[in-house]
């Protein structure tokens, strides 16, 4: 009966302890997130950024912007997580904005999508969407997946993945743990390529470029605005079967949660990101360890938006 009585005790705690976490989250230090259709000066805009190092620099910039447009009451959460943690605190208020990038966020809530091109992927994305979240104008910007191969390699003539195709069974491909789910039948499908082997590395990150380097792989799944790619020479295979959807810089906000003038400085934010600036912000931030919140600043001054 003691232990019973415990263990009743201590899931109390814990579901009392759960509900104070989420009240912080979405109350924490003041005034509560932005509501009304016209969003409002009188509560705080949140920012999100997922796990990967240019969502948080992506974040920063966001906040830049709206400070420049007088939000006065702007903060940049520590990455937490995947997107569906980043949804989830959209949904739940805790957060009011978040970098994205188009194509993986439809097929997020749309997972029998067949579009691929800037256009398609824009025009389907609304549609898609549950209600109360909303996105704001695409960036020209793009961070989509890529195969990548060593030059010795590329040498052999392989510089696009219909290349790569006859040499697959005799390849292994390093990437991120869901990458085999997600493309196995797809690559399959539209190239007739079948890799030796599938094994998982992590998402373009610091495994991934040692296991390609050191010839543990020698196809591996990075990402087009990466600074690893090119500090270490590797290259890129075009995707001449158009297998990865477009994958623009997209804010995902609530709905209605931003003013007009705030809409607008996000919308000139997206204009001026282009993939070549993205991935120099991305050289600053990863590879010469620079501060994402001084990066950001000096982008919107040489944009114009400081």
């Amino acid at each position: 009966m003691i232990g019973a009585s415990s263990h009743g005790v201590v899931g109390r705690w814990r579901r009392i302890i759960a509900v104070c976490a989420v009240l912080v989250l979405a109350t924490a230090c003041g005034n509560p997130l932005r509501g009304g259709a016209e969003g409002g000066d009188d509560g705080r805009i949140v920012i999100g950024a997922s796990d990967v190092g240019e969502s948080l620099l992506l974040a920063e910039i966001y906040a830049g912007a709206l400070r420049g447009a007088g939000a006065d009451d702007v903060t940049v959460r520590p990455p937490v997580g995947g997107r569906e943690v980043l949804v989830q605190a959209l949904q739940d208020r805790s957060l009011t904005l978040a970098p994205d990038y188009s194509g993986n966020l439809l097929r997020y809530f749309d997972q029998d999508t067949s579009a691929t091109t800037s256009d398609e992927v824009y025009r389907e994305l609304p549609r898609a969407l549950p209600e109360g979240l909303e996105v704001l104008d695409q960036s020209p910007a793009e961070n989509t997946d890529m195969l990548v191969v060593r030059e010795d390699l590329a040498a052999q003539g392989v510089r696009t993945i219909s290349d790569l195709a006859p040499r697959c069974d005799r390849l292994v491909f390093g990437g991120p743990g869901q990458w085999g789910e997600r493309w196995r039948r797809e690559i399959r499908q539209l190239y007739g390529c079948e890799f030796k082997e599938i094994r998982t590395t992590d998402t373009g990150g610091p495994v991934t470029v040692e296991a390609l380097r050191s010839g543990e792989v020698q196809v591996a799944n990075m990402f087009s605005t990466s600074a690893s790619v090119y500090a270490n020479g590797f290259v890129p295979l075009e995707d001449d079967r158009d297998m990865f959807p477009a994958q623009n810089i997209v804010p995902l906000a609530v709905e209605g949660a931003l003013s007009e003038r705030e809409r607008d400085a996000l919308d000139r934010v997206s204009a001026a990101l282009t993939t070549e600036k993205l991935t120099a912000l991305n050289v600053e931030f990863s590879e010469r360890k620079r501060n994402p919140a001084d990066i950001a600043g000096e982008f919107l001054v040489q944009a114009g938006d400081r």
